[in-house]
């Protein structure tokens, strides 16, 4: 069966690259255009891109599916579509256009967050597990019917990072038994109970602020949902502080007032409205990534966040 691939993040170049070493009959790729990169904004081919590229894969670059798009896509003929964090819906003619239509990946347990950050927002609520889930796209958001899904159980203290390098993993176990299924004509879709949806709305940088009036729990579910994008923060001295990594203590109550620093036993520690919260790893403004612990002896007088 010959298949197009459509996606765009480095995940989903993972998801290629194991797809075609697994012997799936992969015939183009769709991802959107080069982006600016980095401070110096340069213009980069997405992680698929680079992935096709490597692999000879023809590949068409596009940041919606219009009717040019549609007609390269078709010349490839194609019998079935897969879609691992493209990053654009797909029209009516497109979904209709293929004979197997189109099938898509996403890392929760459907119709459980749907949206852009089914990955980080399972940590921001703090859930104790999830899955991967592969099913029949149509029109809506994340609202087609379910063809396989495969569970897991978040481990503790466990990022956003690293989560989704497991649910990589398990999706593309997932394709690899969806797809022969399709081919043989054996795969069945059962819907959505609707009734049950939770979503997922996109993270940006506002989301990633740390509040230090939230329970100590609350914030290290936040700093490991925003790990390694776009990365939790507060102020210090009216700059940007980064905390990579953290652990809660609610059991550890400090005199001083929310948000201030202290070393208790070792322990780089910052007040909660309930409980305390380790810092591990911090990025000051301007410098690089360092422990906690060897940033906190650097530093003089009595520190807050958010001052």
């Amino acid at each position: 069966m010959r298949v197009i691939f459509a996606g765009t993040p480095q995940n989903a170049a993972t998801t290629l690259i194991a797809l075609t070493k697994s012997g799936v009959d992969v015939v183009g790729v769709l991802t959107r255009t080069d982006a600016l990169i980095g401070r110096k904004k340069v213009l980069t081919p997405s992680p698929v891109a680079a992935a096709a590229a490597e692999l000879n894969i023809p590949v068409l670059k596009a940041n919606q599916v219009d009717e040019a798009t549609l007609e390269e896509i078709l010349a490839l003929k194609p019998d079935l579509g897969v879609v691992v964090a493209y990053g654009a819906f797909l029209n009516e003619g497109t979904l209709t256009a293929l004979p197997k239509g189109w099938i898509n990946l996403h890392y929760s347990l459907l119709p459980a967050l749907r949206g852009a950050a089914p990955v980080q927002h399972a940590l921001l609520q703090g859930l104790t597990s999830t899955g991967v889930t592969a099913f029949q796209l149509d029109r809506g958001m994340d609202t087609g019917p379910i063809l396989l899904q495969a569970p897991t159980t978040i481990e503790p203290n466990e990022s956003a990072g690293r989560l989704l390098s497991r649910l990589t993993d398990i999706g593309i176990s997932v394709l690899l038994e969806i797809i022969p299924a399709i081919a043989a004509g054996v795969a069945t879709a059962k819907p959505q109970e609707n009734s049950a949806a939770s979503f997922a709305p996109k993270i940006d940088r506002v989301d990633a602020q740390i509040s230090w009036t939230k329970t100590a729990v609350d914030i290290e579910q936040l700093i490991r949902a925003m790990n390694p994008e776009p990365m939790a923060w507060t102020t210090l001295q009216a700059e940007s502080f980064r905390v990579l990594e953290a652990r809660a203590w609610p059991a550890i109550v400090l005199a001083d007032p929310v948000a201030s620093v202290q070393l208790v036993d070792g322990k780089v520690l910052v007040k909660a409205s309930s409980g305390s919260v380790e810092l591990i790893t911090v990025q000051p403004a301007g410098k690089k990534v360092m422990a906690a612990i060897d940033w906190f002896r650097g530093t003089k007088g009595h520190l807050v966040f958010g001052s």
